[in-house]
């Protein structure tokens, strides 16, 4: 029964909450309900909710597979908070107005890093096991 995952999967659900609040206050300061209504401050936090949106259900989703096949505890560890890690970087850069082109690229290597190493153990466990037996 994975135990490690979940925790970061739920920092990362509080993250994902706090961003969406953010949109949804700036949409109501703005009276804008679709759309980014040509302000920057508003399309800098849909861009950041977004992007977490896109990438960080997909690398859950790898470590959990990695958690499931009983993998390395500490590695997993590493993973989770290089995780958290590279999206709360990304989310404070690209959030700034005059952006922090350092936090969104390291929280960017971040996310891909574990995007990376899990899909690389995963396919490399698989072609152990299909092929090697």
């Amino acid at each position: 029964m994975p135990q490690i995952i979940p925790f970061y999967a739920s920092l990362l659900a509080l993250l994902f909450i706090f961003l969406s609040v953010k949109v949804v206050r700036l949409r109501r300061t703005l009276r804008t309900s679709i759309g980014d209504a040509g302000d920057k401050r508003l399309l800098r936090a849909i861009r950041v909710h977004s992007n977490f949106a896109e990438y960080t259900p997909l690398a859950l989703l790898l470590l959990l597979a990695l958690e499931l096949q009983v993998f390395n505890s500490l590695v997993l560890h590493i993973l989770g908070i290089a995780l958290v890690t590279g999206r709360l970087l990304h989310a404070y850069g690209v959030s700034q107005t005059n952006e922090r082109l350092k936090f969104r690229v390291a929280g960017m290597a971040c996310t891909f890093t574990v995007l990376l190493v899990t899909a690389g153990v995963l396919i490399y466990r698989f072609a152990m096991r299909a092929f090697i037996g």
